[in-house]
């Protein structure tokens, strides 16, 4: 098959990229206190064209435009909802420049986030603000709008976590006729088991349940530990039988840096890859924390 997103429909093995943001902030990029790595799309496009080179040299066959930062929550919050179309158009642009510039026949995906201000210093969701779910319908038609007419060709829902922002912000990505791949996050709860990542009320279970009735064209496990993923792929795939995507983070985050320790080994993240490929995941990749260097050594490990 020629297309990547083709491919993925067959159940090739497909390389995608790592994490953007963290990357950019590894490169020497300032992460906003608010924002995170928004602003670098107009401040700094040609370090955010770098990242985006570097992991298509590395092997990745999708990259993955830096509009995760961009939620129309986030932004409705700071009162900066006109700034968001401006900034997803340029992120595209760049991710879409960076293949060309490489030479290479990649997919672009535009992120979409719910990603709202976190608490000072932390990684955890302010959730003092809140939205009506027409209102959250709304402003996710916009976002997902402005990614299809710059020329995504598909639409990533990462950090996808609970039943209610995250399943209605999916529909209205649908609603473009762009394919939509749904990234789910989890992370241990309270009680033990698996939950939506800083949604301790969701439990992985329904999380899984409400977002598969989507109808997503793929369902990967991301933004989760590495620890944690062998668990919920197995979770997804239960009830889901359609393409599956694994692409973990590994590290810390206090808002706005990344702190790059503990970050898993290359060879580490090929080998538990591999467990993920025999769950069958035919996506694989990275997020926050997960370089060039680690979508190098997948590329490498995992094509034959």
């Amino acid at each position: 098959m020629s297309s990547v997103l083709e491919r993925v429909a067959a159940g090739a093995l497909v390389v995608i990229d790592g994490g953007t943001g963290t990357e950019i902030q590894r490169q020497g990029g300032v992460m906003d206190d608010a924002t995170w790595c928004a602003e670098a799309n107009l401040q700094r496009p040609d370090l955010v064209q770098e990242v985006h080179r570097a992991y298509l040299e590395a092997g990745a066959e999708l990259i993955i435009a830096n509009t995760f930062a961009t939620s129309p929550l986030l932004f409705a919050a700071l009162g900066r909802d006109d700034e968001v179309a401006t900034i997803d158009r340029a992120a595209v642009r760049l991710a879409r420049e960076a293949v060309d510039a490489t030479g290479g026949t990649a997919a672009v995906a535009g992120s979409i986030s719910t990603m709202q201000p976190v608490l000072p210093g932390d990684d955890r969701t302010d959730r003092s603000r809140t939205w009506t779910e027409a209102e959250v319908r709304e402003r996710y038609r916009r976002k997902a709008g402005t990614l299809a007419e710059a020329g995504a060709d598909v639409l990533v829902m990462e950090m996808m976590r609970d039943t209610g922002p995250s399943v209605w912000a999916t529909e209205a990505a649908r609603e473009t006729g762009l394919p939509v791949w749904v990234g789910l996050s989890f992370e241990p709860g309270p009680g033990g088991g698996l939950v939506g990542w800083g949604r301790p009320e969701c439990a992985m279970d329904d999380v899984i349940a409400a977002l598969t009735d989507t109808d997503p064209d793929l369902v990967a496990v991301m933004h989760t530990s590495v620890d944690d993923t062998g668990t919920a792929l197995a979770a997804v795939r239960s009830r889901y039988d359609g393409p599956l995507g694994a692409y973990p983070e590994s590290g810390r985050f206090a808002m706005p840096d990344w702190v790059f320790v503990d970050v898993i080994g290359v060879d580490e993240l090929v080998d538990v890859t591999r467990t993920w490929v025999a769950q069958g995941v035919t996506v694989v990749g990275g997020c926050c924390g997960v370089s060039p260097e680690h979508i190098a050594g997948l590329a490498a490990g995992l094509r034959t």
